[in-house]
């Protein structure tokens, strides 16, 4: 079992300017420690600003090797929402089941759930995900999808632990 680096980037213009408490970092730190068996290594909060969210996911991936880049917010229609057009510019490939599995799950909490524009897809040999902002839109995303987290990492990686179980499927 690798442990992987994993990063956590709030978008919110309000927990930027402390005004008020990141109440998704308690909830993501147990979901990666329950999903992944590792830990948080990095956290940053960044207004939702374009520029920022663009610099900061560059960073958290490429300079502080993170292997998965959870971005926690920015996925609604608000014209400050931009979490997914910076994540899109960001990413070298989409992986677009990852978020249309989140949305599945969304719905059968939500109608609302449709309309989170969220984005998955890597950089290099990382893997980004969008998270809706609400707290239990970010447990109810991750449990989609962790069970499938560990996995794309392996394969993205090309590390030998990959499970190789398709199915029979041959994807």
């Amino acid at each position: 079992m690798k442990n992987w680096k994993v990063g956590v980037l709030s978008a919110s213009d309000s927990i930027a300017r402390g005004e008020r408490e990141d109440d998704r970092i308690p909830i993501l730190r147990q979901l990666v420690q329950e999903w992944l068996k590792t830990d948080v290594a990095v956290y940053r909060t960044v207004s939702d600003d374009m520029e920022e969210l663009k610099e900061t996911m560059i960073e958290l991936v490429d300079r502080e090797k993170c292997d998965l880049l959870i971005v926690a917010g920015g996925t609604g229609l608000s014209p400050r929402d931009v979490t997914p057009e910076v994540t899109a510019w960001v990413i070298d490939r989409p992986v677009p089941g990852l978020a249309e599995e989140m949305r599945r799950a969304g719905l059968q909490q939500s109608r609302r759930a449709i309309l989170t524009r969220a984005v998955a897809g890597t950089r290099g040999n990382s893997l980004i995900i969008n998270l809706p902002g609400n707290p239990k839109g970010v447990e109810v995303c991750f449990n989609a999808i962790g069970d499938m987290l560990a996995d794309a990492l392996h394969i993205l990686q090309g590390t030998a632990q990959a499970n190789e179980d398709w199915g029979g499927l041959g994807w």
